[in-house]
């Protein structure tokens, strides 16, 4: 064998860079199903269920393609657990002269496959992940000199270097962000008929992988009855079809709401096809701008969907590449406090985050409000360790790969770096949640978020007041945080030492919460 294609589970196309030059008279593919990659975070069935069914889907398009591929399924005889230890033994097997891949999205893998490489004494070919806008090496460019990153001005240059909704030199209806367009909430009759997205039942290679889930991972939470997640390339496009011709329209001007019991509303959930590499970033924006420009929906939906890919994807990418390992490791504010345990079981008083995590675990998904306002921001005002926070979304959600997770939870959602990938740590107290889902959560919740202190006082209420004193120092020197700050100094000492000390029983599990 001249060269061995290793195929990570996140990197399902046949167009991969991993693929260039391959020989099937030479040449052959290698994949691997381990309980590793199901346990280094405690991931639940969902999460599990979609990485291994659209493995199994792909490897069988490989083989119509006419690929050969060594592939070892999990419930496998003589499984050893682990990449590192399959790819050994198949070294040893297949005797090939090289190795060859497409660059892993996360760092952790990188360099257990260098690792296994070296010790066989084979070239390891890590080539350029082709489902980006940005490389790396170009994000490093756009980093190199500035005192500080900026998400905005990242996606600016993008739009200007790629031609997305540009006319001319100028953005297109003469404004770079719609933002502002897209932050309503809900009336108090709710969201009204919410569009059907796309259901895709599992054919016998999805059910036979579901059935195993449930056997080899009955301990994890999570739920598969009503999994039908697309875990193939025609049922990613046929999602994102959907998506423009269906939720697109109205997405923007909802995408901050939240309602209980509604986990989908207008979101496109396209994340983990894009995230498995069953779609491409470039076609998903461009189907986008296309609808626009038809006049099928408006400029604010087109842009604001646009800025999550083109914006925020390509960015936290560039930042995890740059700052890794090291990044892993911040934890800005000292946070210590462990994960509570309703975040695996969902079962709190606390009505916003029953909603948040009771979905998460039935469906391996929430909308980006919900991770980041509702489980990230409790997780944060409480002070929990931002590495016990970053393990529990990259074990819970059907899209989580670290390269996207770790920056989006550790830096945007618990502002453990510092301020690298958000200017402001976003902290709100309860009265948020219940403007951003038109009290519909608030009223069905024992807690009050207006009030700070009192048995019936909203914890997010509480802990928010003690956020800002506890970290009043760092943050003084941050501009964005100027009226939240202004208004905690109004309180008197005694209404802040009351603040501290009910918080501190929060963090006990002496208050009920």
């Amino acid at each position: 064998m001249r060269r061995l294609v290793i195929v990570l589970g996140d990197q399902l196309d046949l167009e991969a860079s991993g693929f260039d030059g391959f020989d099937p008279a030479q040449d052959a593919v290698w994949m691997a199903e381990v309980v590793e990659e199901a346990s280094h975070v405690w991931s639940i069935q969902p999460r599990i269920a979609i990485f291994l069914a659209a493995m199994r889907h792909f490897a069988h398009a490989l083989v119509e393609a006419g690929r050969t591929v060594h592939y070892t399924r999990l419930d496998g005889e003589g499984n050893r657990g682990s990449l590192a230890a399959e790819l050994e033994l198949a070294i040893r097997t297949h005797r090939p002269q090289a190795l060859a891949m497409t660059a892993p999205g996360e760092h952790r893998v990188l360099q257990a496959i260098k690792a296994v490489a070296e010790a066989a004494g084979l070239p390891l070919d890590v080539r350029e992940d082709r489902h980006f806008f940005c490389t790396v090496r170009d994000f490093a460019a756009h980093a190199r000199g500035r005192r500080q990153l900026r998400m905005e001005f990242f996606y600016r240059e993008q739009r200007q270097r790629h031609g997305v909704l540009m006319d001319g030199d100028a953005p297109t209806g003469g404004q770079w962000n719609y933002d502002a367009d897209n932050r309503a909430a809900f009336g108090r009759q709710g969201p009204g008929l919410v569009p059907e997205g796309p259901a895709f039942p599992p054919d016998p290679l999805t059910q036979g992988v579901l059935d195993m889930v449930a056997r080899r991972f009955a301990d994890r939470p999570g739920n598969l009855a009503h999994f039908a997640w697309p875990v193939t390339r025609t049922q990613a496009l046929e999602a994102l079809d959907d998506f423009v011709a269906h939720r697109l329209a109205d997405f923007g001007h909802w995408q901050d709401a939240m309602w209980p019991g509604e986990p989908w509303l207008w979101h496109s959930r396209l994340s983990a096809a894009m995230n498995l590499k069953l779609l491409h970033p470039r076609e998903v924006v461009g189907a986008v701008e296309k609808a626009y420009r038809a006049g099928h929906v408006p400029l604010a939906s087109a842009e604001g969907f646009i800025r999550q890919i083109l914006g925020w994807r390509e960015y936290v990418r560039g930042i995890y590449w740059t700052r890794m390992p090291r990044y892993l490791e911040l934890n800005a504010l000292d946070a210590q406090e462990p994960l509570p345990a309703f975040y695996w079981t969902g079962e709190t008083p606390m009505a916003c985050l029953a909603d948040a995590i009771g979905q998460t675990l039935e469906h391996g998904y929430a909308h980006h409000i919900q991770r980041l306002m509702v489980t990230g921001l409790y997780a944060l005002l409480l002070g929990v360790a931002p590495q016990q926070v970053h393990a529990w979304y990259l074990a819970v959600y059907v899209d989580a790969v670290e390269w996207v997770e770790l920056p989006n939870t550790l830096g945007m959602s618990q502002f453990g770096d510092g301020g690298l990938m958000g200017s402001k740590p976003y902290v709100a107290s309860g009265r948020y949640i219940e403007r951003m889902s038109a009290g519909s959560l608030c009223s069905r919740c024992r807690f009050k978020p207006a009030e700070r202190l009192g048995d019936d006082a909203c914890p997010f209420t509480t802990l928010y007041w003690d956020f800002l004193a506890r970290h009043e120092a760092r943050l003084s020197a941050n501009p964005r945080m100027t009226m939240q700050l202004r208004n905690l100094q109004r309180l008197d000492a005694e209404e802040r030492r009351r603040i501290a000390e009910r918080s501190a029983a929060i963090r006990r599990g002496e208050a009920a919460v």
